[in-house]
């Protein structure tokens, strides 16, 4: 087994002098852009140029940014690759220094000698102007070094294909002596002409990734530890898991496969959002309940609400309520048999709040016993298939829905994923719609979702 030395590859340690020159640039660039900035909104504010009191306040503000901005990591290798981070980082840098300015100046009691305008001025202009030289620096960089200035070196040596943007790439295969630069990874720790070569490939690297057969792995991470790189193994047998990290602990090395998709925080206010809600809700739409309830009973007599078990957070069951829409001989329990829109077992008040959605209301009591949440994947019947399969025989993912709450709507319902699953298809439709709500959750997506579910509470797949 032989390494090819691809001769694209870059020298790693120039690189890296470049990037340490561009964060000074950057650096001046931003101090530059202060003093500009304050002696500007003294002209302004003044109208003198250049105004003593204006490079005062910018002397002193300048020390306290520039320290606030190399701890938010504006001048770092993710600032020079993605120009939103790099703009915003320095938004909150600027942010953070005019507040701790403003306790400094007022401790010291010097709120005589201080412009809160002209502060406010000059940190308008900064911003625009570290914004819009950042976007300019963006467009260069990208011109001139590709889609990262961080240095990438991918070595495949057997194992699974993989493509990392802008990584440069090297391939070991047996080739003849006249056409390659080669050595013997098995024989390298033992090799110091090899483990030359091998550490001058990967000198100055932020990164060193590897795909390889998995009883190369154990060789390859030596020969990594040894250069001092940042060094990374492919795994399949890993990705096949979905592992998300890794912890030590006694001794042992474990694989992280899940973790709760909320923190504790997120989870007080998405419960906090959903009673804010539901018990306004519940006393604003009760006249409504119980009128819908009367007329259930007047129908045929039989009873109110609909309990059905359905699968809830933590792949455990509830007893789920909604109002009772089909007639009581012919109710499904086990939900085998999907609504369809000529279904002879609804009732005539069951085919208006079917229709409408109202026949869905009754789960506010479940989001009040905290069983459910207002926004969340829909709970489906047991018995519920896709096509002529239960649904989780579709998708071996289906499960991986239950770790968050059930809701009364959700991201696959806005996009129109509703009625019947006639076919394979339209259960994946509402999975991915799901999967991917429980992987970008926030309190803005689901107060979105919120309104996006008046447009379809009146659905013509809603029967």
């Amino acid at each position: 087994m032989h390494l090819e030395h691809v001769q694209t590859v870059v020298a790693q340690p120039a690189m890296e002098q470049r990037r340490v020159q561009l964060y000074l640039v950057m650096l001046l660039a931003d101090a530059a852009i202060v003093l500009g900035s304050f002696v500007l909104a003294g002209g302004v504010y003044r109208d003198q140029w250049p105004l003593p009191f204006a490079l005062s306040m910018a002397w002193a503000f300048l020390p306290i940014f520039l320290v606030i901005a190399t701890y938010q990591r504006c001048y770092s290798i993710r600032a020079l690759d993605e120009v939103r981070f790099a703009i915003g980082q320095v938004g909150l840098a600027l942010l953070i220094s005019a507040m701790l300015c403003t306790v400094m100046i007022f401790y010291a009691k010097a709120a005589t000698d201080f412009s809160r305008v002209m502060l406010s001025l000059a940190l308008m202009f900064s911003f625009v102007a570290m914004g819009a030289f950042r976007l300019v620096m963006h467009k260069l960089l990208r011109m001139y070094y590709g889609p990262s200035v961080s240095g990438v070196l991918l070595v495949l040596d057997g194992g699974p294909s993989i493509e990392l943007p802008g990584a440069q790439v090297v391939h070991t295969h047996s080739m003849a002596e006249a056409e390659t630069q080669s050595f013997d990874i098995s024989g390298a720790n033992a090799d110091p002409k090899s483990l030359n070569q091998i550490g001058r490939l990967m000198r100055g690297m932020d990164r060193v990734v590897v795909s390889c057969e998995s009883e190369r792995r154990p060789e390859w991470a030596r020969v990594m530890r040894s250069a001092g790189v940042r060094g990374e193994v492919l795994s399949v047998a890993i990705q096949e898991l979905g592992a998300i990290g890794l912890e030590r602990e006694g001794g042992k090395t474990l694989l992280v496969v899940s973790s709760g998709p909320l923190a504790l925080h997120a989870r007080l206010f998405k419960r906090a959002m959903d009673l804010a809600i539901t018990v306004p809700a519940l006393l604003v739409l009760s006249p409504i309940m119980l009128a819908v309830a009367l007329l259930i009973k007047l129908e045929d007599g039989g009873p109110v609400f609909f309990v059905q078990p359905r699968m809830g957070q933590h792949n455990c069951l509830f007893d789920m309520l909604k109002f009772r829409s089909m007639r009581v001989e012919k109710l499904d329990h086990d939900g085998t048999r999907s609504a369809s829109r000529t279904d002879d077992r609804v009732t005539r008040i069951g085919r208006f709040i079917r229709r409408t959605s109202i026949d869905e209301l009754p789960q506010l009591i479940n989001v009040l016993r905290a069983e459910m949440s207002l926004v969340g994947p829909r709970p489906h019947a047991l018995g519920s298939q896709a096509g002529e399969k239960l649904f989780w025989e579709v998708d071996s993912n289906y499960w991986q829905r239950h770790s968050l709450k059930p809701g009364l709507t959700g991201l696959a319902q806005v996009r129109g994923h509703r009625g019947a699953t006639e076919t394979e298809t339209h259960l994946i439709d509402r999975l991915d719609a799901d999967l991917e709500y429980i992987r970008n959750w926030s309190l803005w997506g689901d107060i979105k979702i919120l309104f996006a579910t008046v447009r379809v509470l009146v659905h013509p797949n809603a029967y």
